[in-house]
């Protein structure tokens, strides 16, 4: 004689999706080229939280600290002329500034994937809030709630918080 067991009062798939949205937040990203500060909150309005902080130290440095070595001379085939054998190149800042705005935006996308943010909002430098837009527009679908261009990185979130909650 086989026993039943009751019935389950919630099943599998409403569990899972009652944990996701326990996990989804939105998240609040604060960058410029040297830093990106990630807070998050349970609701549209609520205080934030600092979760994850990121440096770039190659944002930091001079220009000519990030360059190994210069392009080599040549004498030319035909005359006594030298010259450089170096194409013109990208500032290595801005290349810096391009591969840490890469590594923000696949956590973004990531986390937006994965159902951990449920909407984001940017607050960056004007000089680095363009580069962090055609980075995130790459690597994820959402588009940001809010983006606001000022410089506020390492201020305190009630700064932040303001700057995203005004209309």
């Amino acid at each position: 004689r086989l026993t039943r067991r009751p019935p389950r009062t919630t099943p599998r798939s409403n569990r899972r999706q009652r944990q996701m949205c326990i996990r989804d937040s939105y998240w609040i990203v604060a960058a410029d080229e040297s830093q990106a500060i990630f807070y998050k909150r349970e609701k549209r309005r609520a205080p934030l939280q600092e979760f994850l902080s990121l440096e770039n130290e190659a944002g930091r440095k001079k220009a000519g600290e990030l360059l190994a070595d210069r392009g080599g001379r040549s004498f030319d085939s035909f005359g006594t002329g030298r010259h450089t054998m170096a194409i013109e190149k990208d500032d290595p800042k801005k290349h810096a500034a391009i591969a840490f705005a890469r590594q923000i935006a696949e956590r973004i996308g990531k986390a937006t994937h994965d159902g951990r943010c449920r909407d984001y909002a940017l607050i960056a430098a004007p000089r680095f809030l363009g580069l962090l837009r055609d980075e995130i527009s790459r690597k994820c679908k959402a588009v940001p709630f809010k983006t606001v261009d000022k410089d506020v990185v390492g201020q305190d979130p009630t700064v932040l918080q303001k700057l995203i909650d005004q209309d």
